[in-house]
C-alpha cells in the first residue's frame, strides 16, 4: 500500500470523531488487533510458556520451533511487503489460520510421538507468524496519533498478553490434579485451537488504514496497493539502512531468552500443574509491564526524544537486576545437577524465589518489546514504511530465535544460555540510544501520516 498524496482530513461530525469507541478509530482497531493476538500468538505463548509444548521431552518442540523461527526470519522481512500488497485482511486471516495448525500438530504427537508433522506445522507457522506480525506491526504503530504511541502499544500489550494469562490458566485447570512429570492432555491443545480458530474470524473485522479515522479528523494514510517489484526493491533497502542496523541486537535478543526462561527455568525447576501456574503470573507481569512502560515513553517528559532516553535507560536498568537475579538463581543448579521439581502448594518458601524471578522475566520481556516498538513507530509514521520496519526486526527476531532453540537442543549448560543472554540484551541498549539521538525528533510537525521518515539532522522544537 503505498501513499498517494498528503494526509486527508475526514470530513466528519466533530462529536462523532471524540468517541473512542467508533469502529474506525484508532482505539478499536487497535484493540481488534490485539484480541487477535489474544487468541492466536497469545495461546501459542502459553503453550510455548509449558516448556517443550507441554511435552516432557523437549527435543519435539525444540526441532519444531527451529523450523518455525527459520521460516518466521524470512517471512517475517517478507511480512512488510506482502502487507502492502495483499493489506491486512488476506494477511492477517492467512498467518492466524498457521497457529490452529501448530497447535494440532502438538495434539497429533500426544498419540503418536511422530515429530514431522509437528516441525512442518511449525514451518508454516513462520510463515504465517511472518504476516500476521507484520501486518500488526503496521497497525499498532501507525493507526495511533503520534503523541500516543506508547499508550496504544501499551493498550495491545495488555489485551495481547491477556491471552497468556487465560492460555496459562487452560493447562494448569486441565492437569490440575497431575503434580506428577507429565505432558499435557489433549484437552489443553484442544482449548488453545479453538481460540486460535476465533482469533482467524476476527481478523477480519480489522480495517485498513485509509478507513480509520483519528480523532483530529486526519486518516492513517490515503493509499493506494503497492506491487511486488516496488517491495522488493524496498526490502533490499532495509538492509542498508542504518536505523534497521542498529536495531538489529535488539531485534536478535528480544526473544532468544524465551528458550532459556520456558525450557530451562520454568520447565527445569517446576512441575506440570505449576508450570502452567506460573504461566499466568508470567503474561499477567507482561501486561503490567506494557503500561508502565508506554506511561513513560508517553508521558515522562515534554521532549519525545527525552522519553526515549529515558525507557531505553530504565530498562536497561532493570534488566541488569533482573538478569543478575537469575544469574543468582542459575547457580543453584545444572543440566547436570538438577534441582528436585517445585509446586506451588507443597514447596513452601522454596517456590517463591524462583516463582518471583519468573515472573521478573515476563515484567523485563514487555518493557523490553514495547520500548523497541516505540521506537520503530518513532522513525515514520506511515503504516506502508512501518510495516517493512516491524517486519524487519520480527525476520530478525526469529534468526535470532531459531539459533536458540538450536543451542539449547545442543544441551548448552545453562549458566553459558544465561549469559548469553544477558550479553545480547546488554548490548543493545547503547545502540537503542544512538538510534533515539540521532532520529527521534521532538519536532512532530508536519510528518504525522506521511511517508516521510523521521529526518536525523532536523532536531526541531519541544515537542508538544
Amino acid at each position: 500500500m503505498g501513499f498517494d498524496g498528503d494526509e486527508e482530513t475526514a470530513p466528519q461530525n466533530p462529536k462523532y470523531l471524540k468517541s473512542k469507541f467508533r469502529y474506525n478509530s484508532p482505539f478499536v482497531q487497535v484493540s481488534l488487533i490485539g484480541l487477535v493476538c489474544f487468541c492466536c500468538p497469545g495461546m501459542f505463548n502459553a503453550l510455548s510458556g509449558m516448556g517443550g509444548g507441554g511435552q516432557v521431552d523437549h527435543t519435539a518442540a525444540n526441532n519444531t520451533n527451529t523450523a518455525l523461527y527459520a521460516t518466521f526470519a524470512v517471512f517475517g522481512v517478507l511480512g512488510g511487503g506482502i502487507y502492502n500488497i495483499l493489506g491486512p485482511h488476506l494477511t492477517l486471516a492467512a498467518g492466524c489460520s498457521t497457529y490452529i495448525l501448530y497447535a494440532g500438530s502438538f495434539l497429533y504427537y500426544n498419540h503418536h510421538k511422530h515429530q514431522a508433522f509437528a516441525i512442518d506445522a511449525g514451518a508454516l507457522l513462520g510463515v504465517g507468524a511472518g504476516l500476521l506480525w507484520a501486518g500488526q506491526g503496521a497497525i499498532m504503530t501507525s493507526y495511533p496519533p503520534a503523541h500516543r504511541k506508547g499508550v496504544y502499544i501499551s493498550l495491545f500489550g495488555s489485551i495481547f498478553n491477556m491471552g497468556g494469562v487465560i492460555g496459562g490458566l487452560i493447562p494448569f485447570l486441565t492437569n490440575f490434579k497431575r503434580s506428577e512429570a507429565a505432558s499435557v492432555n489433549d484437552g489443553t491443545y484442544i482449548g488453545f485451537m479453538v481460540f486460535m480458530a476465533a482469533g482467524t474470524a476476527l481478523s477480519f473485522a480489522i480495517l485498513p488504514p485509509s478507513k480509520v479515522i483519528r480523532e483530529d479528523g486526519t486518516r492513517c494514510t490515503h493509499i493506494q496497493y503497492s506491487n511486488v517489484s516496488t517491495e522488493a526493491v524496498e526490502i533490499v533497502k532495509l538492509f542498508l539502512n542504518w536505523k534497521m542496523l542498529l536495531i538489529v541486537p535488539a531485534a536478535w535478543s528480544s526473544i532468544f531468552f524465551y528458550t532459556y526462561q520456558f525450557n530451562n527455568v520454568n520447565a527445569t525447576l517446576f512441575n506440570l500443574r505449576t508450570r502452567g501456574f506460573n504461566n499466568v503470573f508470567y503474561w499477567g507481569a507482561q501486561m503490567l509491564g506494557s503500561v508502565a512502560i508506554g506511561y513513560l515513553m508517553d508521558f515522562s517528559f515534554e521532549s519525545r526524544r527525552k522519553r526515549g532516553i529515558a525507557g531505553v535507560c530504565v530498562v536497561a536498568l532493570l534488566g541488569t537486576a533482573i538478569w543478575g537475579g537469575g544469574l543468582a538463581n542459575q547457580r543453584r543448579y545444572s543440566i547436570k545437577d538438577p534441582l528436585p521439581p517445585l509446586d506451588f502448594k507443597d514447596s513452601g518458601r522454596d517456590f517463591a524465589g524462583p516463582f518471583v524471578l519468573y515472573f521478573s522475566y515476563g515484567l523485563l520481556d514487555a518493557m523490553f518489546q514495547s520500548m523497541v516498538y516505540w521506537v520503530i513507530g518513532a522513525l515514520a509514521d506511515d503504516s506502508e514504511i512501518l510495516g517493512r520496519y516491524v517486519g524487519f526486526y520480527k525476520g530478525v527476531q526469529s534468526a535470532g530465535a531459531a539459533a536458540a532453540w538450536q543451542v539449547d537442543t545442543q544441551k548448552v549448560s545453562y549458566m553459558s544460555q544465561l549469559i548469553v543472554n544477558w550479553s545480547l540484551t546488554t548490548i543493545s541498549y547503547p545502540l537503542l540510544l544512538i538510534l533515539v539521538l540521532l532520529a527521534v525528533k521532538d519536532n512532530h510537525k508536519n510528518e504525522e501520516g506521511t511517508a516521510k521518515e523521521a529526518d536525523p539532522t532536523s532536531a526541531g522544537s519541544a515537542y508538544t
